[in-house]
């Protein structure tokens, strides 16, 4: 878990006169300490397919705000997907533990992700730091792909932020940030 997100906070204790194997078996540890605080939270939060109404769930990366318009997101772009009704949950979990385990393999490429959940569809979107990028791009299609376990004829659509400010959304007042609600809960010592 070298990528940091709100939820997930490294402490620096200020040792650092340990030798490597130390390092290697603290980090080890902290890494399993933040897994068991992000389950316990995650166990008792409501879930995407619990919700009525329209809401979004987001999750993003630790100092990257989740608008089209902050540095790290302007030049980039999001995949999106539409869900049957009735997989949301299913699938943002899948999402959110690729992203927290780095399956995209792609650095620090991946700035956060999106559930969008309407009487109509849900929705979910996972962004990226540069649009222009087309092998970067490719790569987190193929491992949405594969993590959310899809069928082959899945639409998924790749929008840059760039059109999508051009285009306005469905951005609400009912719109629950994901990053907020953690920061209380999940300060691992």
């Amino acid at each position: 878990m070298n990528n940091k997100f709100d939820a997930l906070k490294d402490d620096d204790s200020g040792d650092h006169d340990q030798n490597e194997e130390n390092k290697r078996d603290k980090s080890q540890s902290s890494s399993k300490r933040k897994a068991v605080h992000f389950w316990r939270f995650y166990s008792h939060i409501v879930h995407p397919g619990d919700l009525t109404g329209h809401s979004d769930f987001h999750l993003f990366k630790e100092g990257i705000k989740p608008m089209w318009e902050d540095d790290a997101n302007k030049n980039g772009g999001k995949w999106i997907i539409r869900l049957t009704k009735g997989l949301a949950s299913c699938c943002w979990e899948n999402l959110i533990l690729a992203m927290l385990g780095e399956q995209f393999m792609v650095g620090e490429e991946i700035c956060g992700a999106v559930v969008s959940v309407s009487f109509q569809e849900d929705i979910i979107s996972i962004w990226n730091k540069t649009a222009s990028n087309q092998a970067t791009t490719a790569r987190i299609r193929d491992t949405l792909r594969r993590v959310l376990n899809l069928p082959p004829n899945t639409i998924m659509e790749y929008k840059t932020h760039t059109d999508s400010i051009k285009m306005p959304g469905r951005l609400g007042p009912q719109r629950l940030l994901f990053q907020n609600l953690w920061k209380p809960w999940l300060n691992v010592p």
